[in-house]
């Protein structure tokens, strides 16, 4: 029942997205990549958009707009973090609470997340972030950790949507392993916090 529910969101979802895009005709690649964009600010999931983006242009051109799109959220979140930090802070706590302070994720390890649809977007774009030094490299990054779940929701979105709750439970379990198997075996921790200042 539960799975009946989620399935009928997504639906709904999907359709609302098809609706708005398809009514820009000539103009529904560039609306459909700004609408990613937008996206992390509506909290619409990532898959729902791809899965549009799949019935709308097909498979390769879906994807590829997906990609574009994306990555675009990202350089928009990237600003956003350097022009308004307060943006920030929300996922910074979130990054403390579920993975701790000083995790350093890996490339592989990222892109294993980008895979699981309901891990919020903006969070793993922080952790690029904390990885990347320079904006090149985080573009870069970026890029290239969209591209396998990109693929994976235009492809398969339709296919997810009528798996029961128990295979999909396996399937993130899995992923969850990969998650741990592909970890860093090193932590970073900063200077300062060796020498904390005692309370007044």
């Amino acid at each position: 029942m539960a799975n009946m529910k989620v399935v009928m969101k997504i639906q709904l979802a999907t359709s609302t997205v098809l609706t708005a895009i398809e009514t820009t005709g000539f103009f529904a690649p560039v609306v459909f990549i700004l609408f990613h964009i937008i996206r992390q600010f509506l909290l619409i999931p990532v898959a729902v958009v791809c899965l549009a983006g799949g019935i709308l242009f097909g498979t390769l051109p879906g994807s590829l707009y997906s990609v574009i799109g994306l990555t675009c959220a990202s350089i928009t979140f990237y600003f956003f973090s350097k022009l308004f930090p307060i943006f920030i802070n929300r996922f910074v706590k979130m990054k403390e609470k579920w993975l701790g302070a000083y995790t350093n994720l890996s490339i592989m390890q990222i892109i294993i997340l980008r895979v699981i649809p309901f891990v919020n977007f903006s969070l793993i774009s922080l952790c690029i972030l904390d990885k990347t030094k320079t904006f090149r490299r985080y573009t870069k990054v970026s890029f290239l950790t969209h591209i396998p779940s990109t693929l994976c929701f235009t492809c398969l979105g339709a296919s997810i949507q009528t798996l029961s709750p128990l295979v999909i439970a396996g399937i993130v379990m899995m992923l969850l392993a990969l998650i741990y198997f592909f970890r860093e075996k090193q932590a970073f921790i900063k200077w300062s916090d060796f020498f904390v200042k005692e309370k007044a």
